[in-house]
């Protein structure tokens, strides 16, 4: 039973407005429901994550002997390779980032501009270690809860989707 917001007449429930005052009724749209395009935990079976959570976990744990370790442990299962390919953006973007400091060490030879530039790329560095630290210790309690989501920051990098 639906009552009108102005006149409180009691109304039909398919009523689009109301019979005494004339109101218009705005049609109820249904809620869509959130969806997360980096959540791909739906795609897994749930047997086969239960069984691989460990051998995902050690990816992110032990790095490139975890991948190794979940290479030769679980090739056959969808949920650890996802992990696996998650790790191995992390390994890519941890082998490339001290390039930043080699590259400060040699700018750091100019005066003045090189050593504010020594010292941006030096915190930079630092930052994105952590950072990675933070999102990897994220993902492992993601891998607790059995899903299976992109990692924030690589998510961007376009290879090994």
């Amino acid at each position: 039973m639906k009552i009108c917001p102005k006149c409180n007449a009691q109304l039909d429930d398919n009523a689009a407005f109301c019979t005494n005052c004339g109101v218009p009724f705005a049609p109820v749209a249904p809620v869509a429901p959130a969806y997360d395009p980096y959540d791909h935990t739906a795609e897994f079976d749930a047997k086969d994550v239960s069984d691989n959570k460990v051998i995902a976990m050690l990816v992110y744990l032990m790095g490139p002997i975890g991948i190794i370790i979940a290479l030769l442990a679980a090739n056959t299962s969808a949920y650890a390779a996802f992990h696996l390919r998650q790790a191995l953006k992390f390994t890519v973007v941890e082998i490339l980032a001290p390039i930043a400091l080699i590259i400060a060490t040699i700018i750091n030879i100019i005066p003045f501009i090189g050593w504010i530039a020594y010292v941006l790329l030096a915190l930079g560095y630092i930052v994105l270690s952590c950072a990675l630290f933070v999102i990897k210790i994220i993902c492992f309690f993601q891998i607790c809860k059995g899903q299976a989501k992109e990692a924030a920051i690589i998510r961007s990098l376009k290879f090994l989707k």
